[in-house]
């Protein structure tokens, strides 16, 4: 073979070699084909609008417009760490007034005013519930040709303490303490000689253990209570050696002298049940109810006593309210029509009776 037909061979072995090494990297490589979906989006400058809407089918257009826009009632309140104490400021005072000038048909001029004064410190997070609650009231009448003369009177003060075992329950191992007593002296009106109440104659003091049931909201609160001690205070003594309140009387001579005084304290052991509800009837009128009852073990179980008031709040706005309230007490140690002869000596103790309390006033309140 020549050198011209070797050369021949070798150039056609190597174009046929590149000719396949190009062939080989011409192949595509495989890829990882594209998920995302393009939607075609439709700009258009005006919406057509429906002419022919079928029946049943409400369409609305959406329309912005600061017509019924209104500015803030209230001022905004910075955040504040939140806690878990619930707190209560009330200073509230209730006026009614009646001014009479040459009214043919006659009349006195008058005006009744009512303080009050609310506290409340309340702290609940998963077993504990802590409530404490103080309210005290006065009331005063003035009438044109008399002296003024009291019309409320009232200082309560109670705190209760629970503890659950889980979080899911609204039943709470609770202990209780209930003091009630009044600021002035109380008249059976026009007489003044002899005051048939005064500061601590009588004081409540309710001390107990049990149970109680709390609502998520805390708006209702029952209270059970198999062991309750209560005293009875009378420390004037003139009351307490008429046998007032319940306490034991003085020891009287025939001449009517004291010959042991009459005592200050008288205590007793009996079942107390207490229930608190607040709940909103309508729009700007709530209700507060509180009832208490207690019964004696020792003396006369079976027997009960009472004190239940429900007032109705109407609200105008955040200073003028009116209350419509109610409060009917029956105690069985609270006698009436006590008939005494001559010489001061208690010849009939009288009877219990129903007392009944009936309110409606309008005026201011301030909560801070």
């Amino acid at each position: 073979m020549t050198h011209k037909a070797v050369f021949q061979v070798l150039f056609l072995g190597l174009l046929v070699y590149g000719v396949a090494g190009r062939a080989q990297d011409s192949i595509p490589v495989e890829s990882t084909p594209d998920s995302v979906l393009v939607d075609t989006i439709v700009i258009r400058a005006t919406q057509d609008k429906i002419r022919n809407i079928p029946r049943g089918v409400n369409l609305t257009n959406p329309v912005i417009s600061f017509k019924q826009t209104k500015p803030l009632s209230k001022p905004y309140k910075r955040f504040r760490i939140p806690s878990f104490w619930e707190k209560e400021n009330l200073l509230g005072l209730n006026l009614s007034e009646v001014a009479f000038v040459n009214w043919n048909a006659g009349g006195d001029n008058a005006i009744t005013a009512i303080g009050r004064i609310r506290f409340q410190r309340n702290y609940k997070f998963r077993y504990v519930s802590w409530k404490n609650d103080m309210e005290m009231r006065f009331g005063w009448n003035a009438q044109e040709g008399r002296q003024w003369r009291k019309t409320d009177d009232a200082i309560r003060i109670s705190s209760t303490f629970g503890y659950r075992q889980d979080t899911i329950s609204n039943w709470y191992y609770s202990v209780k303490a209930n003091f009630n007593t009044q600021f002035a002296d109380g008249f059976k009106y026009p007489d003044r000689s002899k005051p048939i109440s005064r500061f601590m104659a009588p004081g409540y003091l309710f001390l107990g253990a049990g149970a109680s049931y709390i609502s998520q909201g805390d708006k209702f609160n029952l209270y059970l209570s198999p062991i309750t001690h209560r005293s009875t205070f009378v420390l004037d003594q003139e009351l307490a050696n008429n046998g007032s309140f319940g306490v034991e009387k003085a020891v009287l001579d025939e001449n009517g002298n004291v010959l042991k005084e009459g005592k200050n304290l008288f205590t007793s052991f009996g079942f107390l049940v207490t229930n608190t509800w607040k709940t909103q009837v309508v729009k700007n009128i709530a209700l507060d109810h509180r009832v208490s009852l207690y019964t004696d073990y020792l003396r006369d179980f079976g027997n009960i006593d009472v004190d239940w008031e429900m007032a109705f709040n109407l609200t105008v706005n955040d200073w003028v309210n009116a209350t419509i309230g109610t409060n009917l007490i029956y105690d069985d140690d609270i006698r009436f029509d006590v008939v005494q002869d001559a010489e001061g000596n208690i010849t009939d103790a009288g009877v219990p009776r129903i007392q009944l309390k009936q309110l409606l006033s309008v005026g201011i309140a301030y909560n801070f």
